[in-house]
């Protein structure tokens, strides 16, 4: 049976009043909050609904009748379409105090515990240019936007690209001509290979069908200049993968890990796939504070190097070490807290899920010269026991830093038992760290709180919080 189609109103001067969550602005209509993306505060717009919720509707804007006096012109010309950087319009002032405020609310309301003066957002030193991994997809065809249809005016053919997933669209990608997330030599090396596989015939993938030799390329930079380049192949076609692999290493020298996959699974995740080295070496090493950390085709490394360095300083900071404490970093990923922090205390413990992640983290100790790290791979819930703590000496401190879901509540069980005198949590998810935090409040008050920007022009925000055991 055919769906009943939805007659959802168009709203005529609605004035936007905030900034809301994932991105978007919100303003009221009889009493009832309207979301609209790539609005910004001050702008008055006619909306029309696309989605009605008892407490919510969302929609998107037909015609601008305001604009505000925050607005800034975005500077990249795919804004709007891609969907990565909804903030350009936003001056970065406004950006930064939006994610303190953005903090504060969800500390506040669904942690319900008490709070100590929230500190103003960190800001990143560099808004352009400060990733160090973009992730590009091929598809053979482009996405077009309605307004190049509409100026057509004609069946177009399709064309192949190279860029980003459309925002919720797993088969749709739209062709980048520049991104302003990455430097040198990114952008080079996307538009040339993109020109080298149309010109020579290469088949760019059908994520429907399932074809196609092009599949995926991944470009890691870092501080000391290196540069990696990763290309998935969809098909093991080995003259075409080595004739493109070839064309890549002469044209760009600066290129000094050249690695490829090939993957003919249905999905595009790379943690089951064996990489090939084809040039130079299979890493590239990343520096922090006369540290240096290697970095392979599978390494999770925080994507902004500067900021990432500010976070760990925050983080270490918070820790209060002294030189003699046992040091617990749980969900340590390649160890990057823990070895930043262990000059300062007697011994670390690391814990990480991915068994290659807790690998590159004793390689980066071993490569530092530091001796007293352990580092253990498995679940969390399964190897942080009463056992463990036991094995491994009571920690004086501990550092979280878990994925968005946050820490399961059995973990927090064990951390409570072992009583550390302080913890510091680092979370990219403010609402579930909330939700941690009133589990911990029992024996620990919050004595800090530092939001740290990873992501301008994102609504990503990171937070820092430092709890000391009550008396």
């Amino acid at each position: 049976m055919a769906r009943k189609k939805q007659n959802y109103p168009l709203i005529e001067g609605l004035e936007i009043t905030t900034l809301a969550a994932e991105g978007k602005a919100m303003g009221r209509w009889n009493e009832q909050v309207v979301f609209v993306p790539m609005t910004v505060p001050g702008d008055v717009v006619d909306v029309q609904i696309r989605v009605k919720r008892r407490r919510f509707m969302e929609g998107f804007v037909v015609n601008y009748r305001k604009r505000s006096p925050l607005r800034e012109e975005p500077f990249c010309a795919h804004f709007g379409v891609c969907g990565g950087c909804k903030w350009q319009n936003l001056p970065y002032a406004e950006q930064l105090r939006f994610k303190t405020e953005q903090v504060r609310d969800q500390l506040t309301r669904i942690g319900k515990i008490e709070l100590p003066e929230i500190r103003p957002c960190l800001g990143s030193a560099d808004t352009r240019y400060y990733r160090n991994k973009l992730e590009f997809t091929f598809a053979d065809r482009r996405w077009m936007t309605y307004e190049e249809i509409a100026d057509a005016g004609r069946e177009i053919a399709p064309e192949p690209a190279l860029g980003f997933h459309i925002p919720n669209m797993f088969d749709k990608v739209l062709d980048i001509d520049a991104c302003h997330l990455q430097g040198d030599p990114s952008n080079a090396v996307r538009l040339e290979t993109k020109r080298f596989c149309v010109e020579h015939g290469y088949t760019f993938y059908n994520a429907r069908e399932h074809s196609g030799l092009m599949r995926n390329m991944i470009v890691r930079t870092a501080s000391t200049g290196e540069v990696m380049v990763i290309v998935v192949f969809g098909e093991e076609d080995r003259h075409r993968i080595a004739a493109l692999l070839d064309h890549l290493a002469e044209r760009f020298p600066e290129i000094t890990s050249l690695i490829y996959m090939v993957n003919t699974k249905w999905n595009d995740s790379l943690g089951d796939q064996e990489p090939v080295c084809y040039r130079g070496k299979d890493h590239i090493v990343e520096r922090m504070e006369g540290l240096r950390f290697k970095v392979g085709p599978k390494s999770f490394y925080q994507t902004n190097s500067k900021q990432a360095y500010e976070l760990y300083k925050v983080a270490r900071d918070f820790a209060g070490l002294k030189g003699d404490e046992v040091l617990y970093d749980l969900y340590t990923g390649t160890g990057t807290i823990a070895n930043f922090c262990a000059a300062r205390c007697r011994s670390v413990v690391g814990i990480e899920y991915v068994p290659e992640a807790i690998e590159d983290a004793k390689i980066n100790s071993q490569l530092n010269g530091i001796a007293n790290t352990r580092f253990y791979a498995g679940d969390m819930k399964a190897v942080l026991d009463d056992d463990f703590v036991a094995r491994n000496g009571r920690p004086d401190v501990i550092i979280l830093d878990p994925p968005r879901a946050g820490v399961d509540e059995p973990v927090i069980g064990v951390i409570l038992r072992a009583a550390p005198e302080r913890i510091v949590y680092v979370s990219c998810n403010p609402a579930t760290q909330a939700r941690d935090l009133a589990l911990l409040d029992p024996q620990y008050r919050v004595e800090a709180v530092q939001p740290v920007d990873m992501f301008p022009h994102t609504h990503h925000v990171e937070n820092v919080v430092k709890l000391v055991r009550r008396a």
